[in-house]
């Protein structure tokens, strides 16, 4: 089958992509030509692991091309995806469609008789009603479908969760469209029995804003359990594992940290948010999750601040990972940089370590010292302060980083570490959702099986999964 993705950002290039390695013809455009040529060249526009490979791979082997050309990219195509960005807009916090609609009018008069349009950009509910208007305003009813079709990708495990989904959402108004999108998920219906749910339209779109903003709410729940389990002097971690083995709620997500980033969740959260204002409806729950999340972002500082003795003026702070999370190098809505800048601002000297995020961090961030080896980062630094749990920091010696600092303070917002082997070392340790002080034999013990409980349980779970499935034959 012939696709044509109009858009070549972080959706349009893993889906496209991923579609050419199930063996169909692709296009991928996109109005920026330099873009295109560094794709062309091999070049990566995003970092994603995996997607170099098959793209070189499917581009080699003529399954995958790249151009600015609509029209010759569409031509002749079953399906076109619309994978443009849609943007927060910076006075009401809702999706900016622009790009979508003017995508839909340029390809109305393009596309061939029977073509199924499909939004993959994430919209609020009812965009697909005015796309079926633009091009309804050009072409004749009956002769072309428009489709919901969400995306549910990871940064990091992009091209995992692609082709080997956990479930399709396929939002359809017609028999041709849903027809056309089974076909097109063939390959991991049949390889992998995926579930696959067609739905109205409008369903399907409000299927990824409510994904997204139940998992952020997941994300802020843990979080401000951590700041209790602080001040009663329980273990976030034991906590997360002992309410998430029920399988009502299940461990994902329930990891604490500095707060919520990335490309998805603030945008869809306040996108959502809008939308029920718009429908006279309060979403309270989402709501509150958005004004915890920011405010524990900001509270991250205070916590590093704490930790230097408050007076923060002339010191030097490490900053081990800028990315919203580890393997990427999105810095969209990334707790590094509220908390960086709160730090500047009180008159903190930042050193900052990421293994890929620093190109775009320093289109962010002003007056920081980027480093390319976390112990560099760490040369005559007060503290370390580890905000992106990257392999390569969570693998740091912490014998060779507490030599190069100035003062052995590390203060851990992933728990990335062990805290008790850190400060037997020396350091002073402060981390998220756990008691001060040393743990004690009987603590030891129990982490390390309660460790060995959450590999158990990430095991039983993808046994689960694949049971589920096999139920659905």
């Amino acid at each position: 089958m012939k696709i044509a993705v109009v858009g070549t950002g972080y959706v349009g290039l893993v889906s496209g992509t991923c579609f050419a390695e199930w063996g169909n013809t692709v296009v991928c455009v996109d109005k920026n030509a330099r873009k295109i040529e560094g794709l062309l060249e091999g070049r990566m526009p995003i970092y994603e692991p995996q997607l170099d490979e098959l793209v070189e791979r499917n581009y080699a082997s003529g399954r995958l091309d790249f151009t600015c050309n609509l029209a010759e990219a569409v031509e002749g195509a079953a399906v076109v995806f619309i994978a443009v960005g849609t943007p927060p807009r910076a006075d009401r916090g809702d999706a900016d469609l622009s790009f979508v609609y003017l995508a839909a009018r340029e390809l109305a008069p393009l596309i061939a008789d029977n073509t199924v349009v499909v939004v993959k950009s994430t919209v609020p509910v009812g965009t697909g009603d005015v796309v079926q208007k633009i091009i309804g305003s050009v072409r004749k009813a009956g002769t072309f479908s428009v489709a919901s079709n969400p995306e549910f990708l990871r940064e990091g495990v992009a091209v995992g969760d692609f082709l080997a989904p956990d479930r399709v959402v396929i939002g359809v108004e017609d028999e041709r469209a849903s027809k056309r999108l089974v076909e097109l998920y063939d390959d991991p219906i049949a390889l992998q029995n995926t579930p696959v749910l067609i739905t109205r339209r409008r369903t399907a779109e409000l299927i990824k804003y409510a994904s997204n903003a139940f998992l952020a709410t997941k994300i802020t729940f843990i979080n401000e359990l951590a700041d209790l389990c602080e001040q009663v002097g329980s273990d976030v971690n034991e906590l997360a594992l002992g309410i998430g083995l029920d399988k009502r709620i299940g461990t994902s997500f329930l990891t604490a940290g500095p707060g919520y980033g990335g490309s998805c969740f603030p945008k869809d959260t306040l996108a959502l948010l809008r939308t029920a204002q718009d429908h006279g409806v309060a979403l309270r729950i989402v709501e509150e999750t958005v004004t915890a999340n920011e405010a524990r972002k900001r509270r991250m500082a205070l916590k590093v601040m704490e930790a230097l003795g408050n007076d923060i003026d002339g010191l030097t702070i490490a900053i081990f990972g800028l990315t919203f999370k580890p393997d990427t190098d999105d810095m969209r809505d990334a707790p590094s940089v509220p908390l960086i800048e709160a730090l500047q601002r009180f008159g903190g000297r930042i050193r900052a370590y990421d293994p890929v995020g620093i190109e775009n961090a320093a289109k962010i961030l002003e007056d920081v010292d980027f480093c390319d080896d976390p112990y560099e980062c760490a040369r005559g630094a007060d503290a370390a302060v580890v905000i992106t749990e990257w392999e390569t920091i969570k693998t740091i010696d912490l014998v060779q980083l507490k030599q190069r600092m100035r003062q052995p303070i590390l203060i851990d917002l992933r728990n990335a570490f062990n805290p008790d082997t850190a400060e037997r070392l020396g350091f002073r340790v402060s981390t998220i959702g756990r008691p001060a002080g040393a743990e004690s034999d009987i603590q030891n013990t129990a982490r390390r099986r309660n460790s060995t409980l959450r590999a158990v349980n990430t095991t039983t779970a993808k046994a689960a999964s694949v049971a589920v499935r096999e139920e659905q034959k």
